[in-house]
């Protein structure tokens, strides 16, 4: 596929042959379709699909040359066929379609939830006890996953053998190194690091989301209670820790970092909200362990690999394919990212 080079394209879909295309495809499907983009979001575009049937979601790859292994819409269908169900809450998924004619790229449809979606980790909209409830229905969510049976529900081929950090390493320094667009010292020397202190492989395996965070919950309207866990792309097989540090490592960033939302010099207790060591405390009980060593690395790796992941976005957005308008301006955030994992290896060892 050629590469894009405008970029409306990510925006705009062909909604008279999607609807062609879905009627018989999904039932109860009936044209003629509106659809607009969702806001917010870097990776794979988004968009309300709105017939007078019903309402549903579409989740595309974008258009255009994509790195290896990127924009997996068809895992992501995968994994929330697996889960419905279980204990994590995933939205209902009712179509892939893996020809690209269609629309230009690979895609899926699922269900539309209705809830709330939070952006800033501190909650203003709630009050503290409200807080310390979503706080810990996100807590029970990441537990609940990270103990899924994968050969119960059919993923015990979702990922690779072996060790996970390992493997991740190499495949986030490698996608990091394709799509570099300047040298940045920082980032050399995470790598680096990290190399050198990969933990031995402990044996522990789990289905991971790869981007656990607030704003990837959607909540009941009224309740503290997670409805819908989104954007699954970067889910795997791999190690439980991983998804515990992304989200620490997210809550220890400034207020405002690109299109996370972190709580750096916030007073957690005043908000009701749970300091990192009684967040990791809470769900270590929940998963019947004692403790977490190596837990620098874990920060550190997480750090890297949302580096090596904005890399990509702002690599994107230079080559004219990036969903988000903003994306050419998330590159800037790769540099102090790196510096913050620096500074964690040296506070935590």
């Amino acid at each position: 596929m050629s590469e894009v080079k405008n970029p409306a394209a990510v925006d705009q879909l062909d909604t008279e042959k999607l609807s062609a295309y879905l009627k018989g495809k999904i039932p109860g499907f009936d044209g003629p379709v509106q659809a607009s983009k969702f806001s917010g979001g870097q990776s794979n575009p988004t968009f309300k699909i709105q017939t007078g049937a019903g309402t549903y979601v579409l989740r595309r790859q974008p258009p255009g040359k994509l790195l290896k292994s990127a924009h997996a819409v068809d895992r992501e269908f995968r994994v929330m066929q697996a889960l419905a169900g279980s204990d994590v809450p995933v939205p209902k998924v009712l179509h892939l379609c893996e020809d690209r004619d269609v629309i230009g790229s690979m895609f899926y449809v699922m269900e539309y939830c209705e809830g709330q979606i939070f952006w800033d980790a501190a909650l203003p909209e709630l009050n503290n006890s409200e807080r310390a409830a979503f706080y810990e229905e996100m807590n029970r969510v990441l537990a609940a996953l990270h103990s899924v049976n994968i050969d119960a529900v059919g993923l015990s081929d979702y990922g690779r053998p072996g060790n996970y950090f390992e493997r991740q390493f190499e495949r986030w320094q490698g996608q990091y190194r394709a799509s570099e667009l300047q040298p940045i010292t920082a980032m050399d020397q995470l790598i680096l690091w990290l190399g050198e202190n990969l933990p031995a492989d402990d044996g522990r395996v789990s289905l991971v989301h790869g981007d656990y965070r607030l704003d990837n919950i959607m909540f009941h309207p009224t309740e503290s209670r997670a409805i819908a866990v989104l954007d699954w792309e970067l889910s795997t097989l791999g190690h439980p820790f991983a998804d515990l540090a992304y989200q620490c490592m997210q809550l220890r960033m400034p207020a405002d970092s690109g299109n996370i939302s972190g709580l750096m010099g916030v007073d957690r207790h005043s908000l009701g909200i749970p300091t990192e060591r009684e967040y990791v405390a809470r769900y270590c009980e929940r998963m019947g362990i004692e403790r977490i060593d190596n837990w620098a690395f874990y920060l550190a790796f997480s750090f890297f690999r949302l580096a090596a992941i904005i890399q990509g976005v702002a690599k994107r957005a230079h080559d004219g394919n990036a969903s988000s308008k903003n994306a050419a301006k998330l590159g800037a955030f790769v540099g102090p990212l790196a510096t913050l994992a620096l500074n964690v290896i040296e506070q935590e060892q």
